[in-house]
């Protein structure tokens, strides 16, 4: 049960509680280089992601093994290692979408994300946590920059996925377009922290309410040194020393 709950939150944390791009305010390279576009901001992501989950397998199965002065050359290499052969699977499939983004992939290699849970995360925890981690923060990555590449797009192209979506929409380029870029990052940052404030009084609300609606016990009270059985609500306030469990015998004052 505790295993799952570490799942549970380790998978949330990354997509929602600790999104990179919205509450890390991570990777912000690519949030701004990539997202003009649906397709150059999706397949980012997915490369992140695809970069963060092995990376982390591998860092956390040698992470006895590295010696400690060398970890994060070491772990540069890993990272390099996948960044490589996602750069070599996109020239081969997708050589247009390579030409428009492969900067962005190369730089993979020192976004602090990855490496940040390289050496903050996977290095500390077993393989299969470590992977979980890794997707969820990838996911959580890949949502934002997707998140962004939408409003982006159609801003500036009137489009979708390259689909045009409005006819002759005035095409914005240049600084325009990243001024547009940073303008629609601060809105979904600013979004994204009322709805967590939001998540976070009702996740407080509904904890308190799980400790406040308790079941009936039976206890053993001491009244006057007389053990008197009797039933209270577990909110209920009694002094913990004058408390027994019902099937516990109480000693007495002679013993």
């Amino acid at each position: 049960m505790d295993e799952n709950l570490k799942v549970k939150d380790t998978f949330f944390g990354g997509v929602f509680w600790n999104n990179p791009t919205f509450v890390l305010v991570l990777g912000m390279c690519p949030a701004l280089g990539v997202t003009n576009t649906v397709q150059g901001a999706v397949a980012t992501g997915l490369a992140t992601l695809f970069v963060l989950v092995f990376s982390n397998l591998i860092i956390s199965a040698l992470r006895k093994i590295i010696p400690d002065k060398v970890r994060i050359p070491c772990y540069i290499i890993i990272i390099s290692t996948f960044v490589t052969i996602v750069q070599m699977v996109m020239r081969k499939f997708l050589p247009d979408l390579n030409r428009s983004i492969g900067a962005f992939i190369a730089l993979i290699v020192v976004n602090c994300l990855v490496l940040g849970r390289a050496d903050g995360f996977a290095s500390s925890h077993k393989i299969w946590i470590s992977v979980v981690d890794g997707f969820a923060m990838g996911l959580g990555f890949a949502l934002g920059l997707s998140l962004i590449s939408v409003v982006r797009e159609f801003l500036t192209a009137g489009s979708f996925w390259g689909i045009t979506i409005i006819p002759n929409f005035p095409t914005i380029s240049g600084t325009a377009s990243t001024v547009i870029g940073f303008i629609v990052l601060a809105c979904y940052i600013a979004a994204f922290k009322v709805i967590m404030h939001k998540l976070n009084a009702i996740r407080e609300k509904r904890l308190e309410k799980a400790t406040l609606v308790k079941t009936k016990e039976v206890v053993a009270v001491l009244v006057d040194g007389v053990e008197q059985p009797t039933t209270i609500l577990q909110t209920q306030e009694v002094h913990k020393d004058t408390i027994k469990p019902a099937n516990q015998q109480v000693k007495g004052d002679s013993e």
